[in-house]
């Protein structure tokens, strides 16, 4: 039987565009901008210049601070510009510019690592040094996550669930190299220094069980365990909540639940550094949505252009109203198609629906349905209603910091209340609040 948890919707998934659509290689790009942020924590300060000669994974940006991935170019040719740039984020960050000479010359750091006598330690450092952030979107460092897991975890849970509606880049990789992702995973094990992990996959996915336990070790140490599909079946807490039973605590870390969460494709990268010497420079991209001429899934260099991508699928069938970076509950709105591709891009998605550009106020029709389906198990409305009425210490009573921003609440509203919006400036308000 496939493992849930409580609340969740099922919205229609529209994977069927591209879950059956080999991962492409797009060509390389003229050009990569490598934004110094992309990842959760300090940004980087760019260690290149205006003129510079790079070689395909050097380091182009770094920073002493503890929670922060360096950045490294992923082609080789001439730095042409350091400065501000345009971000998926909607503001400029400071980025590298480089233009490629097609050489695709390595850096000679770039070459296979023998971990047969490293610590975890100096394993976990070498994940730091390639840069390696979680490939689900968040971006956050990996070598920070093992680090504080050491000696208070006995789970390691490989989320391959992809919940979100389109995107298919983790089932393409299930599919097609599941060998690279258990590999990795028996690295984070004798990192963690455990011996217990799941591979949690949603049901949706059951074409990709019998090539992921043909790889799997004999002593039982790595499982595959299916899931139902739900969203948000990948969000971390309910992950943990699906495959163990426990519940993180509120303010907690899933570290507190005794568990430590890793993406399937973090799991292919750490593989990856450790057999080949390759530091983070490209991810897999689901590119979709009704405006997609053709949907594909592409392996692209971190830094392409989007509108690269989009080329490569055909071009829009009509100019866009709306374009995401990641999935249609979480994803972000881009202004642009010149924004590059960043660590955390598992998806690029095109719509061109016609919508009226000013709706009457929402109102609740108190059906509770919000509620019913919170995989948090909170209360939406009460937490927006407090808030748009300024009533702080009531909103901060409904336990909004524990939102983890699904969307569940705005997709099942039948009112089209913006609940989650609100929810997400409520926290940021709060946080702001607490910081002064």
């Amino acid at each position: 039987m496939s493992l849930t948890f409580k609340g969740g919707v099922h919205p229609d998934d529209s994977k069927t565009l591209t879950e059956n659509k080999p991962i492409e290689m797009l060509p390389p790009p003229a050009k990569v901008i490598l934004p110094v942020s992309m990842h959760i924590g300090a940004p980087c300060q760019p260690t290149v210049a205006v003129g510079d000669h790079v070689l395909m994974g050097q380091v182009v940006a770094s920073s002493p601070a503890a929670v922060s991935a360096p950045v490294h170019a992923t082609v080789s040719g001439t730095v042409t510009s350091v400065g501000p740039m345009l971000h998926p984020n909607g503001g400029k960050v400071n980025a590298v510019v480089i233009e490629n000479d097609m050489l695709d010359e390595l850096d000679p750091s770039v070459k296979p690592i023998d971990y047969s006598s490293m610590t975890s330690e100096q394993m976990i450092e070498c994940i730091h040094q390639a840069g390696i952030v979680g490939h689900g979107g968040a971006a956050f460092p990996t070598h920070i996550k093992l680090s504080s897991a050491i000696g208070k975890v006995d789970t390691l849970i490989v989320n391959a669930a992809e919940c979100e509606p389109f995107l298919t880049s983790d089932h393409r990789l299930l599919l097609e190299g599941p060998d690279e992702i258990v590999q990795g995973v028996l690295i984070l094990l004798r990192i963690l220094g455990i011996k217990n992990a799941m591979i949690g996959v949603e049901a949706n996915k059951s074409n990709a069980f019998a090539g992921i336990e043909k790889c799997l070790p004999s002593d039982g140490s790595i499982r595959l365990v299916p899931l139902k599909t739900k969203y948000p079946q990948g969000a971390e807490k309910q992950l943990i909540k699906s495959l163990t039973g426990r519940e993180v605590p509120s303010g907690k870390l899933p570290a507190d639940a005794m568990c430590v969460v890793c993406n399937a494709d973090t799991c292919g990268s750490i593989y990856r550094l450790f057999s080949k010497g390759l530091p983070m420079m490209r991810r897999i991209v689901t590119v979709s949505g009704p405006d997609i001429a053709v949907p594909k899934n592409l392996s692209v260099r971190i830094g392409t252009p989007i509108a690269d991508l989009i080329a490569f699928c055909g071009g829009f069938k009509e100019p866009p109203t709306k374009l995401l970076m990641g999935g249609p509950m979480m994803g972000t709105s881009l202004f642009s198609d010149e924004v590059p591709v960043i660590k955390g891009t598992n998806g690029i998605l095109a719509f061109a629906e016609k919508k009226p550009l000013h709706l009457p106020e929402p109102k609740c029709i108190r059906c509770g349905r919000c509620v019913e389906d919170c995989p948090m198990g909170l209360m939406p409305t009460y937490i927006y209603q407090s808030f748009m009425a300024d009533r702080m210490d009531e909103c901060k009573s409904y336990s909004p910091l524990d939102c983890i921003e699904c969307g569940v609440c705005s997709y099942t509203c039948p009112a089209k209340i913006p609940l989650t919006q609100g929810i997400r400036t409520a926290k940021q308000q709060i946080i702001a609040a607490s910081r002064k």
